[in-house]
């Protein structure tokens, strides 16, 4: 299939790769939807890729009380990593650094998975032989005192194995900032999307890169082919109407929520228009031999 053209973009005929990962999620709910959100976004605090910061983790989906097993507002968290041990490092020093601290908080199970990770059963031990054991129906809890009252977390939440990770696309513009419009309407869609998340700032990524590089040691460097500035050295991907890319990357609970996120970031791109955003939409891959998950650009069309 030749490249095509949908209002104006012009999307490549080309496909995302991804790969396996672990996952995992919590629900932080807190007094008011203002300290929910700040445990969450402090939690979630450098885990923009696997590569340098050991998980990738991003706020899912902002909870009403109503959807919350406290009745107060609250945020669910995913996070995910490589392998289960990492993921159960990187769980226990997030919500023991990031929620246990944060003002009025409580943490509970948000995923029902495969097997479980530890959480309060873990961290109760903060409560230095005062906290207390806590079971309603099915579910157990830890009551671990604070300075402000005490901290609620369930024991254990669920662990996934089907996870997906680096589902990705790119927006590509003739300036700054109408490459950065066409992103964040793509971040805005993805954002109702459950059991999705784009981990890098703002849920968007500008520095594209590819495996290894001329340095020893550099699991990844410079993607040299969609840096603009580097148009007339280099073999490059860009035309001379393109000067600017961004890179949309996502992970998701399922192979189903990553394609469903492409889906609904790739139609706000398209939606916007060239005028105001991207001319046109690729995506990064490596040739479909290392990533389990191939996401072709066509099926993700609306």
């Amino acid at each position: 299939m030749p490249n095509m053209s949908i209002n104006g973009v012009t999307i490549d005929d080309t496909f995302a790769e991804a790969f396996g990962m672990r996952a995992t999620a919590i629900v932080i709910t807190a007094p008011s939807r203002k300290w929910a959100r700040q445990a969450a976004i402090t939690m979630t605090g450098f885990a923009t890729s696997v590569i340098g910061c050991g998980c990738e983790a991003a706020i899912d989906l902002d909870l009403p009380p109503s959807a919350t097993p406290d009745g107060r507002p609250g945020c669910r968290v995913m996070i995910f990593a490589m392998g289960t041990d990492e993921l159960q490092k990187q769980l226990l020093n997030r919500v023991g650094q990031c929620v246990l601290t944060s003002p009025g908080s409580a943490c509970f199970a948000g995923l029902q998975g495969s097997a479980e990770l530890k959480l309060g059963s873990a961290l109760r031990y903060f409560g230095d032989g005062w906290q207390i054991s806590k079971k309603i129906g099915d579910r157990h809890f830890w009551r671990i005192p604070v300075m402000d009252g005490e901290f609620l977390c369930e024991a254990t939440t669920g662990l996934t194995k089907e996870a997906v990770g680096g589902g990705n696309f790119f927006v590509m513009a003739q300036s700054s900032a109408n490459a950065l419009a066409a992103a964040e309407a793509a971040v805005g869609a993805i954002g109702m999307v459950p059991g999705a998340i784009v981990p890098f700032p703002g849920g968007i990524a500008r520095s594209g890169s590819k495996i290894g590089g001329k340095y020893k040691g550099m699991i990844a460097s410079a993607n040299e082919a969609y840096a603009p500035t580097l148009r007339g050295v280099v073999a490059s991907e860009l035309g001379p109407d393109i000067n600017a890319v961004l890179e949309i990357v996502i992970d998701g609970e399922t192979n189903d929520a990553v394609a469903a996120a492409m889906k609904a970031g790739i139609k706000a791109v398209i939606d916007l228009g060239p005028k105001r955003g991207a001319v046109r939409i690729s995506a990064g891959n490596y040739g479909g031999k290392l990533g389990k998950f191939i996401y072709s650009l066509k099926d993700m069309l609306p």
